[in-house]
């Protein structure tokens, strides 16, 4: 377990080779990140003003306290899919104490090292889930996008239920709107993706409804700056029954965010982060976000991937970021609340397209069927399912197949004898003993596999056993490994074991595979001396008999 001293900030964290290019970078990040934190707070079921807030709160103490000094944090479309039904069934202070005691689990996993087992995650699990969020978030934004206030249940039926409203009584305006920012959005973005598109698309959209006017549902009034730190929101009493809402919104948070940190590693020649420290940042920013009324954050990979070809090489790129929207809280909120919420709406449908690589899920999906196959049942699960469960279901699929691919390297052969011996011994040998070689991984899913085919009995006395090409033995292996030799005996066939790998005796003893077999004498070092006592024991088989 890591002490607290090295997950705290360190005075090198701070060294800033070029502050210029990384106060441009922050403030290049800021302008992309105000659309996306308003229309992902609107989204949360929170409001506006939530989205802002995280994205300061939680931007700050990600930078200060996280592992990766690119890394920029705020809400995510991935966290507002498992948010708006929790702010559904349990209003705005459930949402908030789930944050907080995601925040806290957080803090606690980088203490027990979890972060790094988050490199474990196959990369097809990674563009299923990716492709996954950005079909939900287009779900969501289904009903802003036609005028129509958010639905109940699932995204999926919202969507439907809205399309089915819109049809009813069309509302062409706000649907204009929302697809005018987002194509704008889109192209733009292609054609010269250096501009800040989403926050122009925004700033023009909402000078157009304001001037017009157009009948269009604005964001609303907004609180000016950030309401102080408060604990008035925490029910106590709800708190066991919020834990596995908080236990999802921590495993979530910690996959995006370390997701996010390894993008950002991959577009950075010098930076690698700290996925312990990266953990201990986020849960800290968890922790706080709620009390100034943020909903839970993550390391955000769009933005990240902004700040890095920004320029940005230090923490103060993030943490001017979060100053920025900051000073927007503060000084702009009246004019932020003018902003319809279908030209949010229209921002977040680009920013699905834009999360998407088509060329990347294509390139994963025929690689081979096992990838595809894993691709597409964690999209299918995180879209009709949760996100949660749909990291499982990707792992799950994706184990079951690594282990189908494994077990099929083991196998068995036969192996010719080699020994000096007369003409006439080699001939007994070559008659009455067989010499079966067991490769690959012993275990579970591959134990069956040496049962398939026992060896030819016809004349065969002796059937010795080589083992030293055995990668792996586990219980089930050990226990298959028993049944072929209990197999063989009942045959009338002797086995001897050879070659047996130093750390593969302990599962053989405790399964007692050997123990019989050691105390007759028939388990060898090397299989040249199987063979050679294979050979005493058929030249004084005249006078003992043959083998029972």
């Amino acid at each position: 377990m890591p002490s607290l001293a090295t997950l705290l900030p360190r005075r090198t964290d701070w060294t800033v080779a070029a502050p210029r290019r990384d106060l441009t970078a922050g403030l290049t990040v800021a302008v992309v990140a105000l659309p996306l934190a308003l229309g992902f707070g609107v989204s949360s079921g929170l409001g506006a003003a939530a989205g802002l807030a995280t994205a300061v709160v939680a931007g700050v103490l990600a930078a200060v306290f996280g592992g990766s000094r690119t890394q920029v944090s705020g809400p995510t479309g991935a966290m507002t899919v498992v948010i708006a039904p929790i702010a559904a069934a349990h209003g705005p202070g459930g949402v908030l104490t789930v944050g907080l005691l995601a925040g806290a689990l957080m803090v606690l996993g980088a203490f027990c090292r979890v972060g790094g087992l988050m490199r474990l995650v196959p990369a097809p699990v990674v563009e299923g889930f990716t492709l996954g969020i950005a079909c939900v978030i287009a779900l969501q934004q289904v009903p802003a996008a036609l005028g129509l206030p958010p639905g109940d249940g699932h995204v999926l039926g919202a969507a439907v239920d809205a399309v089915v409203g819109f049809a009813a009584v069309p509302q062409w305006t706000e649907i204009g709107l929302a697809l005018g920012v987002g194509g704008l959005v889109v192209l733009g973005t292609l054609r010269r993706p250096g501009l800040p598109y989403p926050l122009l698309a925004v700033a023009a959209a909402t000078l157009l409804a304001a001037l017009v006017p157009l009948p269009v549902r604005a964001i609303g009034a907004m609180p000016v700056g950030l309401p102080a730190p408060s604990l008035g929101f925490l029910d106590l009493a709800a708190v066991p029954a919020l834990l596995p809402a908080a236990a999802a919104v921590a495993a979530l948070a910690a996959l995006e965010s370390l997701l996010s940190a390894q993008v950002a590693d991959g577009m950075s020649v010098a930076d690698r982060h700290d996925p312990d420290r990266e953990l201990f940042g986020q849960g800290l920013a968890n922790l706080a976000a709620p009390l100034f009324g943020g909903v839970p954050a993550t390391g955000a990979i769009a933005r990240t991937a902004v700040n890095v070809r920004a320029g940005a090489r230090s923490r103060l790129a993030a943490l001017t970021h979060a100053v920025v929207l900051a000073a927007v809280a503060f000084l702009a909120a009246p004019v932020v609340a003018l902003v319809p919420l279908s030209v949010l709406a229209g921002v977040l449908l680009a920013t699905t397209v834009t999360m998407v690589s088509p060329r990347s899920i294509a390139a994963m999906a025929r690689s081979t069927r096992g990838d595809g196959a894993v691709l597409v049942a964690t999209a299918v699960a995180t879209v009709v399912l949760d996100l949660v469960l749909a990291i499982g279901i990707g792992l799950l699929v994706a184990g079951v197949l690594a282990l189908r691919a494994v077990s099929r390297q083991a196998g068995s052969a036969p192996v010719a004898i080699d020994l000096p011996a007369a003409a006439d011994e080699r001939a007994l040998l070559a008659r009455h003993v067989l010499v079966y070689r067991l490769d690959g991984p012993l275990f579970f899913a591959a134990a069956h596999r040496f049962m398939v085919e026992l060896p030819t009995l016809a004349d065969v006395e002796i059937v010795i056993l080589r083992l030293s090409r055995v990668s792996t033995i586990d219980a089930s292996g050990a226990l298959a490994l028993k049944d072929m030799i209990a197999e063989l005996e009942r045959h009338g066939v002797e086995v001897y074991l050879s070659g047996i790998r130093d750390e593969h005796h302990r599962p053989l003893r405790s399964l007692e595979v050997t123990t019989r077999l050691d105390g007759l004498g028939r388990v060898f070092t090397t299989t040249p001396d199987a063979i050679a006592a294979a050979l005493r024991r058929l030249v004084r088989r005249p006078e003992e008999g043959s083998p029972a």
